[in-house]
């Protein structure tokens, strides 16, 4: 292993030492198999590649202040897999083989688990994909799930730090009744050309509308949106939006703050009554936002400062103490991994 500067690590790929797999072939599941190597051998025809059916999920391992490594929400991640699974007509992980091969995962690349307190952690990125040959368009008969894990910093440079975001109107990331609400390759695939519109232009990522009325707030980019107003936290009501545990996470934390929480149709115009607003998901936790530019209408708004805001910062410094095992657990969020 090479020295990692775990200070300043990007949100991309390092290198570690295994991966864990599993084959469903012949109607069942086999046993875990442990391997070195970050290729994958697959058919030239499997319906992965062709015809979309794959779903992946991301979650995080820490290592806490008392030395221990702690994995969040471990099980809302394996039924979202399920979920995602069973919308694109792929064979359904077990929890149990989930959970298994991501703490395989975990101890055998414990020596890539970012140490406390230098913002960095341990990110697990389980995969699901059609791995059987077809031709025509129908769901695959063999399946492979793999599990890999790599450490990160911040998903977005600035960190929790205040970003700003471009509204679109010109791309959809997903269809009423579609797949937006699955973990999907296919969502991120259509989110990239105006991602790169919003980078071209400065701004961190994209706000999203619903694809139908073009008149509320969607998803945040990879993220679900939030906001809040007269202590209320506010997340948008979409079929078509992924449910974020983190997002589920935050709106607990917030009922406990003594916040109440709206989960509701956001019509766009209403950024402008917002006093906090942002993005939330796993890789970022949360990203404050103090600036959203709707260029159609051309509108600017503004929430607080180049500071995050205080109801922002104190559902991150909990969440992210949960994580860390500075804040106790009271809602039984976290596993500890013997490492």
């Amino acid at each position: 292993m090479s020295i990692i500067d775990w200070e300043n690590l990007s949100f991309g790929y390092v290198k570690t030492n295994y991966n864990v797999r599993c084959y469903y072939r012949n109607g069942k599941w086999g046993e875990l198999e442990i391997s070195s190597s970050d290729t994958l051998n697959v058919h030239i025809a499997a319906t992965g590649l062709h015809y979309g059916q794959e779903a992946f999920e991301g979650l995080k391992a820490f290592r806490g202040v008392d030395g221990k490594v702690r994995l969040f929400r471990w099980e809302d991640n394996a039924q979202r897999m399920i979920d995602s699974a069973n919308g694109i007509l792929m064979a359904e992980l077990p929890k149990e083989i989930f959970y298994g091969a991501v703490e395989k995962a975990i101890k055998l690349n414990a020596e890539f688990i970012p140490p406390y307190g230098k913002g960095a952690s341990l990110y697990v990125r389980p995969l699901l994909f059609g791995s059987g040959p077809q031709v025509g368009v129908k769901p695959a008969e063999e399946y492979m799930f793999v599990v890999f894990v790599t450490p990160v910093g911040p998903y977005f440079k600035e960190g929790f730090k205040p970003v700003s975001m471009l509204v679109t109107r010109e791309f959809d990331r997903a269809a009423p009744l579609g797949t937006g609400r699955y973990k999907v390759g296919g969502n991120y695939a259509a989110s990239l050309n105006s991602i790169k519109k919003a980078h071209a232009g400065g701004f961190a990522n994209v706000l999203y509308l619903d694809a139908r009325e073009k008149k509320y707030i969607d998803e945040c980019g990879p993220a679900n949106f939030f906001a809040i107003k007269d202590n209320t936290y506010i997340t948008p009501k979409s079929d078509s939006i992924l449910p974020s545990i983190t997002n589920k996470s935050l709106m607990q934390l917030a009922k406990d703050a003594g916040l109440d929480v709206e989960v509701r149709k956001v019509a766009v115009e209403e950024l402008a009554t917002f006093e906090e607003v942002g993005a939330c998901g796993t890789a970022a936790v949360i990203s404050p936002i103090n600036k959203i530019v709707d260029e159609d209408e051309d509108k600017v708004y503004t929430f607080g400062s180049d500071k995050p805001g205080k109801i922002s910062t104190q559902l991150y410094n909990k969440l992210t103490g949960i994580q860390t095992g500075t804040e106790k657990d009271t809602h039984n969020w976290i596993s500890v991994v013997d490492v």
